[in-house]
């Protein structure tokens, strides 16, 4: 089958030289990827510019986005061709940078544009604007794809990060949720639905179950 997973982190410009971005390395969706390439699936996975994993591709062809928009251009264009599943487990910036003013002492505010903004200006406050969420797209784009998305959360416990998980299913419109992160402990849940969820301890196994529902 047709499979693209998305994987690593995107950025988001301050300016020509800074950006704002996150601590994904990309390695999860990337073994996600080599894994269903080893299973006998063609494989498009699209790696975040800045992710870290340094891990071979040899089965899995590869291409690498940029921003929260360079990700979202290139899962459109793969949707003009056949894909029978995404695995969207790409750690997408929540914010954009909107506006930049520098702030002087009296308090008055004037916006910088600039390729560097010099760290002579003084204060600067940085507009934060939320980025489109690709994944409630996804059903759009994919209407007879397979949909996995991912619920990562610092925050909470096991049960929350689930019933998010759940959340995500319904206003979204995928297949199944994997939720992780320090907020649910240690391995993985795989969200189907109804209430329906199975852990598993590693990512093989994670990765065995996922490539069931192909």
């Amino acid at each position: 089958m047709n499979c693209v997973v998305t994987a690593g982190p995107t950025f988001e410009k301050l300016d020509d030289v800074r950006r704002l971005t996150n601590f994904s390395t990309g390695r999860l969706g990337s073994e996600l990827a080599e894994f269903l390439a080893a299973q006998g699936h063609q494989v498009t996975l699209l790696l975040g510019e800045q992710a870290t994993w340094s891990g071979d591709h040899p089965r899995a062809g590869v291409q690498r986005f940029t921003t929260t928009a360079d990700l979202r251009d290139r899962l459109q264009s793969l949707a003009r061709t056949p894909i029978n599943a995404v695995f969207h487990a790409a750690a997408v910036s929540d914010f954009t940078f909107g506006k930049i003013w520098l702030r002087s002492n009296d308090g008055q505010l004037t916006e910088v544009r600039s390729g560097k903004i010099s760290t002579r200006e003084g204060v600067l406050l940085a507009e934060l604007v939320p980025t489109p969420k690709i994944i409630a797209e996804l059903r759009q784009w994919f209407p007879a794809a397979r949909l996995v998305g991912w619920k990562y959360e610092v925050e909470g416990d096991r049960s929350a990060v689930l019933s998010l998980a759940e959340r995500q299913l319904r206003d979204c419109r995928t297949d199944a949720c994997v939720a992780n992160g320090p907020a649910y402990g240690p391995g993985f849940g795989l969200v189907t639905g109804s209430g329906q969820s199975q852990h598993f301890t590693d990512s093989s196994t994670l990765f065995a179950a996922l490539a069931k529902m192909l």
